[in-house]
């Protein structure tokens, strides 16, 4: 089967942000509890943080983490998460039905990120919280001084303020299950009003207005527009959501990045629908702050517990190509899609993967993530992809190859991530680089495999991994590689004399 990806310098889609590569840590299950922060463990730092976990952090080059959630958000009280360990209050958490101890909070978290080498996009309660208390939380972790709030901070050891630029005013306000569920008016009018103080506290900061949970929601996107219109002034994001799970039909879910690229789309559209008819000049850009694969159709009723095994899916080389897929979908709308946050980071629906007192791991979905984290950073090109078709119950037949590409403008390599989706037959494939001059192949790596429902273990944590594979020779920049089926694939470009035959 043949097919074809062709790229050309003056068919870019933009730069990249950084903040595409962020992920999103809540308090939830172990995310937080014997995830990143576990004292006794045999690898916990001097504040109870796992090192091991943040090496992983750190290898994913993760820039931005949200924080500190998600549903348990609006229920939460920050204030409950500052101040001397021992006077913290032990509280219900009823949007996960969990116990918190609240050892962890907003100082903490700040300190584990610089830790990470990530920056904090933090979240303000819109559920159970008020506007003041949003700006309250501003205060307190960017004032530098002579405040209450602030100096407050400086009591509880942090003198330098915590200077956190990108805020979500809160999440999924259109969800029933949400605490605090507000319809579209009411939440944007609040929204509003939260914004207004929040940016009088601290003019510097960028805000996250929340669109609709879900495309599969009724409100959906009629929500996100009544929203826009009441903040379209003072938002800087329409934070957007979405999650896909086996239906039944590997084909169908590995088709799921194209309903992905349909969602951004017109998300995309309804905020411009809103810039034209409140005359604004300003692009809203696209916070997709939590997407991936998670079987939500798994979850079950606990008991009250602290740190339970909640939405621990283990992921299988499938779920990593879906993943990917996913990952394309993001790099092709990088000129709206800004920010974007891999829900989540720590054993919750999450890449890496520890036990209490035992090893960290890496998932499945940790290397396509390791994959566009390091390699798709620069300007996102717009590949002409030629590809025959596969069928689809869902989505009728579809182009069996997706495809993304991003430059980096400082060395002039090139990144090219493509997912063969046909689980039967491989892909022989033209990478047409003849516009960009000489170049060579200086890299190339697969995920494959025969079994798609293998998976990492802590007996087995490499079961599932990316394999390097020979690299092609060019003729005239034009290379021929063969896409095993059912494979994830990264092909790196570099500037060069190029080979005079195909390999």
């Amino acid at each position: 089967m043949d097919a074809s990806i062709t790229l050309l310098p003056e068919a870019a889609v933009g730069p990249v942000a950084d903040e595409l590569f962020g992920s999103f840590v809540e308090h939830l299950g172990r995310a937080v509890y014997t995830g990143i922060y576990e004292p006794g463990h045999p690898a916990a730092d001097e504040q109870g943080f796992r090192r091991d976990v943040l090496g992983l952090v750190r290898e994913l080059r993760v820039p931005l983490v949200r924080y500190p959630g998600g549903n348990f958000l609006s229920g939460y009280d920050w204030r409950d998460g500052v101040g001397p360990r021992e006077t913290r209050p032990v509280r219900l958490d009823r949007a996960w039905h969990t116990v918190e101890p609240n050892e962890v909070g907003i100082d903490e978290f700040c300190d584990w990120a610089r830790k990470a080498g990530a920056e904090v996009m933090a979240g303000v309660n819109m559920g159970t919280g008020t506007p003041q208390d949003a700006a309250d939380l501003v205060e307190y972790c960017n004032h530098p001084g002579g405040t209450a709030w602030s100096d407050l901070r400086i009591r509880n050891g942090h003198r330098a303020p915590h200077a956190i630029k990108r805020w979500c005013v809160g999440n999924e306000m259109d969800g029933d299950w949400q605490i605090g569920h507000l319809d579209a008016v009411d939440y944007g009018k609040k929204a509003r009003e939260a914004m207004k103080l929040m940016r009088w506290t601290d003019e510097t900061i960028q805000t996250v207005v929340c669109g609709s949970a879900s495309p599969n929601m009724p409100t959906w996107p009629e929500w996100d527009r009544i929203v826009l219109e009441h903040t379209y002034d003072l938002a800087d994001y329409l934070s957007i959501h979405r999650y896909y799970e086996n239906p039944g039909d590997d084909d169908d879910f590995l088709a799921s990045h194209l309903d992905m690229d349909r969602f951004i789309e017109i998300s995309a559209a309804t905020c411009d629908y809103v810039k034209a008819k409140v005359r604004s000049k300003k692009t809203m850009m696209l916070s997709f702050d939590e997407w991936n694969v998670w079987y939500q159709s798994r979850q079950a009723p606990h008991p009250w517990e602290r740190a339970p095994r909640l939405l621990e899916d283990r992921y299988s080389l499938l779920d990593a190509l879906v993943f990917g897929g996913m990952a394309i979908s993001l790099l092709n709308h990088a000129d709206r899609v800004r920010v974007a946050c891999l829900a989540q980071l720590v054993n919750v629906i999450a890449p890496i993967f520890t036990e209490p007192g035992g090893p960290a791991w890496r998932q499945t979905i940790f290397y396509p993530f390791r994959d566009v984290s390091t390699l798709g950073r620069g300007v996102a090109l717009r590949p002409i992809v030629r590809s025959p078709l596969k069928a689809t119950k869902s989505c009728g037949d579809v182009p069996a190859l997706a495809a993304a590409a991003v430059r980096d403008e400082k060395s002039g390599e090139i990144a090219v991530f493509a997912l063969n989706e046909d689980r039967a037959r491989p892909l022989r494939a033209t990478v047409d680089l003849a516009a960009f001059g000489a170049s060579e192949m200086a890299d190339r790596t697969e995920l494959c495999g025969p079994d798609l429902s293998a998976a990492n273990s802590a007996e087995r944590p490499d079961a599932v991994r990316p394999a390097r594979v020979r690299v092609a020779r060019g003729d005239a920049g034009r290379y021929a590689v063969t896409l095993k089926p059912a494979s994830w694939n990264v092909l790196r470009f570099r500037p060069g004399r190029a080979a005079t035959r195909a390999g």
